[in-house]
């Protein structure tokens, strides 16, 4: 374990590569290897294979039968499937604008949850300048934004303490929300509304609308976003908006499967 989790390059490298070399073997031999088959496919001391087996069964990456052999681990699962559910949510963003028109003239964003950052995976943009640029991989705090504020109107309230009770973010303007008890307010006030509203929170002067998108369970698994200047921000003007985002919203989440 101290050779996975130690702070030392010279510890923690090697015990990584051999990690990795020993997934690649176990997912793809015919048949379950033991310790000895891992230890001499590593070269390395019994003792030491040992040592990071037990470390990956404890954390899920390898299962080990009765019998002392290995296959691959239900964790490595959850990765496959955050993985899999990101492509499937960026090829479905890109088929359905491609097909429809009704938020063209709009930049349009979307993110995923990725522990209290939002992560941008796709971005449609408009030709009106906004003053602020959102690119691919890029991380914002998911309490200033209108998508992470979205997918958190699905997180319970006590995830909600775990997360940010402790640790709040640097406000990215004046107008960032200041504290886990402003956030719920506004978290209410989504619920009620069906979606989220930046108003200037990452950029004084850009307004942002944002509503989640839903797995089968009805899990939150994305938000999308709708960026404009706040002089077209007008009240009759983000009332159509967030109804047709929280419709395109929707209409993503049967695409997949909800």
């Amino acid at each position: 374990m101290n050779g996975i989790m130690g702070e030392s390059g010279a510890e923690t490298v090697p015990a990584l590569r051999r990690a990795v070399r020993i997934l690649d073997f176990v997912s793809s031999a015919e048949s379950a290897p033991n310790a000895a088959d891992l230890a001499r496919l590593m070269a390395i001391p019994k003792s030491t294979a040992h040592g990071l087996l037990s470390a990956m069964v404890e954390l899920g990456l390898l299962a080990r039968s009765q019998e002392g052999a290995y296959r691959p681990g239900s964790h490595i699962m959850q990765w496959a499937s955050g993985f899999l559910a990101q492509q499937n949510i960026v090829r479905e963003f890109q088929n359905h604008f491609a097909e429809n028109s009704a938020l063209s003239e709009h930049t349009v964003t979307l993110t995923v949850l990725d522990g209290t950052d939002v992560t941008y995976l796709g971005c449609q943009n408009s030709t009106k300048p906004l003053g602020f640029t959102f690119r691919i991989g890029m991380r914002l705090p998911a309490v200033f934004t209108a998508t992470g504020k979205a997918q958190l109107e699905t997180v319970p309230p006590h995830r909600l303490e775990d997360m940010f009770g402790d640790d709040w973010p640097e406000p990215m303007t004046r107008s960032s929300v200041k504290n886990l008890a402003a956030l719920k307010e506004e978290l209410k006030e989504i619920r009620k509304r069906g979606y989220s509203i930046d108003d200037g929170q990452i950029r004084e002067g850009m307004i942002c609308l944002g509503a989640a998108i839903r797995e089968f369970s009805g899990r939150s698994i994305g938000g999308i976003a709708i960026s404009l200047i706040e002089s077209e921000a007008l009240p009759d003007v983000l009332d159509r908006l967030g109804q047709e985002l929280r419709r395109t919203a929707d209409a993503l989440s049967k695409r997949l499967g909800a």
